[in-house]
């Protein structure tokens, strides 16, 4: 192999990886179990946070958190109300057929990614 083909694949592999930091990001906004929570809640309706650290038992603070990183990945949307803001998911329908279809993965493949040692429940008990 020439150094101009390993350096075209070299490019091509870059770009590659390029096209999926967007899909990772998106990925990444669902890897607290919190977020997920939350997102789930809302799909039943508008909240405030009030009413998110209420039904969720979590603070004030990290449900304020969590959401602005949500409104941040273009998840959730919220508006004035009064003194309060008012949230919602911005993609309901697309994010309600996302969840779905991992519950879907999740049960093909059984137990394999809470066992798996990278991202399963003993590496999360290990980073806490």
């Amino acid at each position: 192999m020439t150094m101009n083909a390993k350096g075209s694949e070299d490019v091509e592999r870059a770009a590659e990886l390029e096209a999926l930091v967007p899909a990772t990001c998106l990925f990444h906004s669902f890897s607290d179990p919190s977020r997920l929570v939350i997102l789930q809640h809302l799909q039943l309706g508008e909240h405030r946070v009030v009413d998110l650290t209420e039904h969720l038992g979590l603070s004030q603070s990290t449900v304020s958190k969590h959401l602005a990183r949500l409104k941040d990945a273009g998840l959730v949307s919220s508006r004035p109300e009064g003194r309060a803001s008012v949230y919602s998911l911005q993609h309901s329908e697309a994010l309600t057929e996302l969840l779905a279809a991992a519950e879907k993965l999740l049960a093909l493949t059984g137990d394999a990614v809470q066992l798996c040692p990278v991202h399963g429940r003993r590496a999360a008990a290990r980073s806490k």
